[in-house]
């Protein structure tokens, strides 16, 4: 079958290759000069599946208020008048009981858990080097109330199987020396010892190139998609910004927070809406005194995972449309917390800023597979877990455009659950 994916980031690499291994004739389409030149390259690079908690929770309308009125919180809303915002906002808010809030975490654990293992077995067949670390993820906790909180939180990964203890703050050494020397105390950790790090960008330039070298997979760079012309029953053909038809068996769009523009043009919609991150690539100054593990300080909720002489650290997740801008003003909580965690660990005057969108759906699990339209499949929403989930994801697709039946229930991910 001849398919033609919209997307070159984690995802849309990630989905050709597997295409491509079942046989499909891949061409992948995107606008900008390179693979995972996006949000893909500025993610914090965790393979997280023991945090794949829903954001959707309890707890967030709450957070939500104190953002409303000039509150640090985890997640910001910037008050504006913007439609798409306030239908996806109702949605998010009725995904946040406590029975729906564990219904998505799981749906996403399924996913994500399903795709490390997927993921760790295409490296080892691969032999792809992307500055992995499979050391685990410390999650860490600067107070005891917090830690207890977190601790009774991750009795759902546990169920699940996660291997997941809670560590004093006197234990954090010895899984990560660089913590000893950190000017802040915790009172402990959660440290999922199956969690892992690796650089997402550089892992999609490997597996497009192996995708075009084994399989002859496509790549259309500098080409963007307007519009998906349809007969209403499925789409006749996809248009280019040049004026070109591009004719397919089957189209996948995987343009993270853009796909819902595209498949708007085909009379669709997607409930998927940006959240906007921040992060910074530092130079490590002092391999000594830098992480050799990926974490997230809780308190200010900035991740972080070493990309050999390279520290991505990332954090916020802020609703405020399509903007991208940024200012040195949204990177001084980031070093604020690097430099408590990791004192004269890094060369701050070598360094990358980067904001990226990540397309995040009102109850948390992605959008994965057919479409109301016959050739149309749609493979977006993975949040900020889409490099933690972005195998599974290309499993499933596959299995959806092949007709086969996926190794794990493909229920959650539907596009028609809205």
């Amino acid at each position: 079958m001849k398919v033609a994916i919209f997307g070159a980031g984690v995802i849309g690499v990630t989905s050709a290759y597997f295409l491509a291994r079942e046989g499909h004739d891949v061409t992948v389409y995107e606008e900008r000069g390179s693979v995972a030149d996006d949000t893909s390259a500025s993610t914090a690079g965790l393979i997280a599946p023991g945090h794949s908690y829903a954001w959707a929770s309890p707890q967030a309308p709450r957070m939500l208020v104190r953002s409303l009125f000039g509150g640090q919180t985890s997640i910001r809303v910037k008050p504006r008048l913007d439609p798409a915002l306030l239908r996806w906002g109702v949605s998010f808010l009725r995904e946040c009981t406590p029975a729906r809030s564990a219904r998505n975490s799981s749906a996403k654990y399924e996913i994500t858990s399903y795709s490390q293992k997927l993921l760790e077995k295409l490296t080892a067949e691969e032999s792809l080097q992307y500055h992995q670390t499979d050391q685990g993820v410390l999650y860490l906790y600067r107070d005891a109330e917090a830690l207890a909180l977190a601790d009774r939180k991750a009795e759902l990964m546990r169920r699940n199987g996660r291997s997941q203890r809670m560590l004093s703050g006197a234990d954090l050494a010895a899984v990560d020396p660089a913590l000893a020397n950190s000017t802040v105390s915790f009172a402990g950790a959660i440290h999922d010892s199956d969690d892992a790090t690796g650089n997402p960008a550089l892992f999609s330039k490997l597996l497009a190139d192996t995708a075009a070298e084994r399989f002859g997979v496509k790549f259309e760079l500098g080409t963007r998609i307007t519009a998906l012309h349809t007969d209403g029953t499925s789409v006749r053909y996809a248009e280019t910004d040049a004026g070109t038809r591009l004719e397919a068996d089957c189209y996948v769009v995987a343009l993270g927070t853009a796909s819902n523009k595209l498949v708007r043009t085909a009379g669709l919609r997607v409930p998927v809406y940006p959240a906007k991150g921040y992060s910074v690539s530092v130079a490590i100054r002092d391999q000594s005194l830098a992480p050799r593990t990926g974490g997230i300080d809780e308190r200010s909720l900035v991740a972080w995972s070493p990309f050999g002489s390279t520290l991505r650290l990332s954090a916020v997740a802020e609703f405020a449309g399509y903007d991208r801008t940024h200012t040195p003003a949204n990177f001084a909580e980031i070093r604020t917390a690097s430099e408590e965690l990791f004192p004269g660990a890094l060369d701050w005057s070598s360094v990358e800023y980067r904001s990226g969108l990540r397309p995040m759906t009102p109850d948390g699990p992605p959008i994965i597979g057919a479409t109301p339209l016959r050739n149309l499949q749609i493979n977006t929403g993975h949040g900020h877990l889409g490099w933690t989930m972005c195998c599974g994801a290309a499993a499933l697709l596959a299995a959806s455009i092949g007709g086969q039946d996926p190794e794990i229930d493909s229920t959650p991910y539907r596009f028609d659950r809205f």
